[in-house]
């Protein structure tokens, strides 16, 4: 019930004080008492509304508001497997009478897109809020997906609906196939019959499970068992107090306190376990070098983004795994601003730290890591470099400029990559001109 609430306040839904449970009467197998306990009614939440982008990490892509019916709760039925047998479906009740709380959106996406936006956006306010992980592939969260197709300008046709998908990318291929296939078959004059259908995801179609009735067939009453639920003002309130700080209120105090890019905003906020792993990263980093967030931000977010997300990437880890946990990153990322570290010394020893899990000052201390600013060190490297590829002088100093980033990869190279770009550069220019 509290978890119904604080969703329903998420997605800015009007929250019903008095909702009742009703009787919905089918027999099927995942359903063995015959009946479910849910809300028809007198849901707990009412009309609300999610705003999704086709493309999150576009700051000018196009935001659609996707309505929000109605948020009941109810039973969950069992989970019936029709890949165990060739001839025979199995059913696993393990689930079955567990309580869920199901979300009804409005008929307002018009694209596989669209619903896979929506999707998204939905699982992330729900990590934020806490009311489910997400987890679509152990079926936490569940998808069905209700399809009808119109000519242009014409109304909606039959709807069916493909139960229980369990990945975003499930619901847009199913959403894609049968979609086409109820053109298809309007096209060569048949109709559309309303029925519950499933996807299979090896084949990518979807199939007929049984005809859907209408709310009417299922001959729904109120529970006699369960009294009408009464939320007071204080549990509302309370519910209220209880929400964190919303992916988009999140994104966009990233953007006008942080300074952060649209992009890197999107990014960081898309899920709660990176904004959380953001936001410890950027207190460690304020902790060790004494710096306001707002100056920490951008280096921050450009490092978790393109350094660690990468690596993590590679390797085939989540967030969760990271060998490099915040304090660690903060760590390097302080040996980075006070000049300890090169930008390809950085990576040497970042590299090490995925390997090792040691801290950065650490392997810098007993690899010799330490960059360097010796001016006389890296004049006399210079000039053994220059020596060493007179045509290449010869060519520069006739007009080919672009030669002097030659210089400096040399000069970097001979000295392991400990030299100081900046002082490199300085010095090579005066050697040079």
């Amino acid at each position: 019930i509290r978890q119904a609430v604080r969703t329903g306040m998420a997605i800015g839904a009007q929250i019903n004080k008095v909702s009742r449970f009703d009787r919905k009467n089918y027999f099927y197998a995942d359903l063995p008492q015959g009946y479910q306990i849910s809300q028809l009614y007198h849901p707990i939440v009412g009309e609300g509304a999610v705003e999704v982008t086709l493309d999150e990490k576009d700051p000018d892509s196009a935001v659609k508001s996707i309505g929000i019916e109605r948020i009941h709760l109810e039973q969950d039925a069992g989970k019936l497997m029709h890949d165990q047998h060739p001839s025979m479906s199995y059913v696993d009740l393990n689930r079955s009478g567990v309580a869920l709380m199901e979300i009804v959106s409005r008929p307002d996406m018009r694209s596989p897109a669209e619903a896979g936006a929506y999707l998204r956006k939905l699982r992330a306010i729900l990590r934020y809020v806490g009311s489910c992980d997400g987890n679509m592939e152990e079926g936490s969260m569940r998808a069905d997906v209700n399809v009808s197709v119109r000519k242009p300008g014409g109304e909606l046709g039959t709807r069916t609906e493909t139960k229980n998908v369990n990945s975003v990318r499930f619901v847009m291929a199913a959403i894609e196939h049968e979609a086409r296939r109820q053109v298809d078959l309007i096209e060569d004059g048949g109709a559309v019959v309303q029925e519950t259908r499933l996807f299979d995801p090896d084949k990518g179609v979807t199939r007929s499970m049984r005809s859907k009735e209408d709310a009417h067939d299922y001959r729904y009453f109120p529970d006699p068992d369960l009294l009408p639920l009464d939320l007071d003002e204080a549990f509302v309130a309370e519910c209220r107090a209880s929400l964190p700080e919303l992916p988009d209120a999140k994104r966009r105090r990233y953007e006008s306190k942080l300074g952060l890019s649209a992009y890197n905003a999107a990014v960081l906020t898309a899920e709660a376990e990176t904004a959380r792993w953001f936001e410890a990263l950027l207190a460690e980093s304020t902790h060790a070098q004494g710096k306001s967030e707002s100056e920490l931000a951008r280096p921050a977010a450009n490092w978790l983004i393109s350094e660690l997300f990468g690596a993590l990437n590679r390797l085939g880890k989540g967030l969760d795994e990271s060998p490099v946990g915040p304090a660690a990153g903060a760590g390097l990322l302080a040996l980075i601003a006070d000049g300890t570290l090169s930008g390809s010394l950085a990576k040497q020893v970042f590299e090490i730290m995925l390997e090792t899990r040691e801290d950065a000052a650490a392997i810098v201390e007993a690899r010799g890591l330490r960059q360097t600013s010796d001016t006389g060190e890296i004049e006399r490297v210079i000039a053994e470099m220059l020596a060493a590829n007179p045509d290449k002088l010869a060519e520069y100093r006739a007009g080919k400029d672009k030669l002097f980033g030659f210089f400096v990869g040399q000069t970097m190279k001979a000295m392991a990559g400990k030299a100081n770009p900046a002082v490199v550069n300085e010095l090579l220019r005066k050697q040079l001109d």
